[in-house]
């Protein structure tokens, strides 16, 4: 292995090499549109955004890409199954296939080129070094299964739900950068018992409407919301399967380190019909900014310290803030001159 590689390994682990350019800051998806917050439904429609946001394509590619993948290839070598898929699952699994293979090379086609003669297809991934002729939806011509295939070249964490019964279930996906959730503990759960730990939002009928809404979910129509959390370090892979590795670091956060330590993990969660299964896709894609990155918008930091410092007390402790919430609330304090922040989430 080459120096270049043995570096990649210490990304999202053990060092953690982490860091983003100014130009990632900048796109950072802030999940708060206002100065407080309160978990809820926002869905919208999957549309193309600004360019040069994380919502310009419908899959984002972004300067992460290469060691996202790596990371994905370390964590499936400990743990394969952090990959799986139910056997009435393939045509769903062609579908993601698809969906990844078609997005990538139309938005980015510098560095992915799809050519499609009938069931015939030719795959290159420049990034990864990848070239790839197969016959769609014969999963031999493939070197792994055809969600395994397309999701170890994507970022983020890809879940599979098969509808039935009024119901969507989770029988599928790809779940290696998790926070704090298991693919293997959460297959085979219905939607609700999948969103079984979330606080407040059962009760607020939070659940009853995203379910409602999913399951007339239309084709070619996906939408997408934001769901955040906080991670100490840039840790992507915060599974409980491996929290004895983690969850030590959560005690180690201090006033004198919590600006590169803490990191605001954003979720860019879009959902697809699929056109052969009539399953739904979930991308679970996500991006860590830490505080100190925080404070270089005023903006941001802001409305970041007055949303942790007003934040219900079921979700600090839902999104395990309730040991390091007041050291960040403490450290932004200093960036917030109370002075009103502007609509949206863009930066000033």
């Amino acid at each position: 292995m080459n120096v270049a590689l043995k570096k990649m390994d210490q990304v999202y682990r053990g060092e953690y090499t982490f860091t983003n350019s100014p130009a990632a800051v900048r796109r950072f998806p802030l999940p708060f549109p206002e100065d407080r917050y309160m978990y809820s439904v926002n869905i919208e429609p999957h549309v193309a955004g600004p360019a040069g946001s994380v919502i310009e394509f419908p899959i984002d590619c972004d300067e992460h890409y290469v060691e996202e993948c790596y990371e994905r290839a370390l964590v499936i070598k400990r743990d394969p199954l952090r990959i799986q898929a139910l056997p009435h699952m393939m045509s769903a699994q062609w579908d993601t296939l698809e969906l990844g293979m078609q997005s990538l090379s139309q938005s980015y086609p510098h560095w992915f080129t799809l050519t499609r003669q009938g069931r015939g297809w030719h795959w290159i991934n420049r990034p990864l070094g990848l070239d790839q002729h197969f016959t769609f939806g014969d999963p031999a011509s493939l070197p792994q299964p055809p969600l395994e295939y397309i999701t170890r070249q994507l970022q983020g964490d890809w879940v599979i739900m098969d509808q039935r019964d009024n119901d969507l279930w989770v029988e599928g996906g790809m779940v290696t950068g998790p926070a704090d959730w298991s693919m293997d503990f959460d297959m085979g759960m219905s939607f609700k018992e999948w969103h079984g730990p979330v606080p407040l939002g059962h009760e607020m009928g939070v659940f009853d409407r995203a379910l409602k809404f999913l399951l007339n979910l239309r084709l070619n129509e996906p939408v997408r919301r934001y769901n955040w959390t906080m991670t100490v370090n840039a840790n992507l892979d915060s599974s409980p399967h491996n929290y004895d590795e983690w969850g030590p670091d959560r005690s180690t956060v201090t006033l004198e380190n919590v600006a590169k330590k803490l990191h605001l993990r954003t979720e860019l969660q879009g959902l697809w019909r699929l056109p052969r299964s009539n399953g739904i896709v979930f991308m679970v894609r996500t991006y860590m900014l830490s505080l100190a990155d925080v404070a270089t918008v005023p903006k941001w930091a802001r409305r970041v310290h007055r949303v942790l410092r007003d934040l219900h007390p079921a979700l600090v402790d839902y999104k395990g803030l309730t040991r390091h919430r007041p050291i960040a609330v403490q450290y932004l304090s200093q960036f917030d001159d109370g002075s009103p922040t502007t609509s949206g989430t863009a930066p000033e």
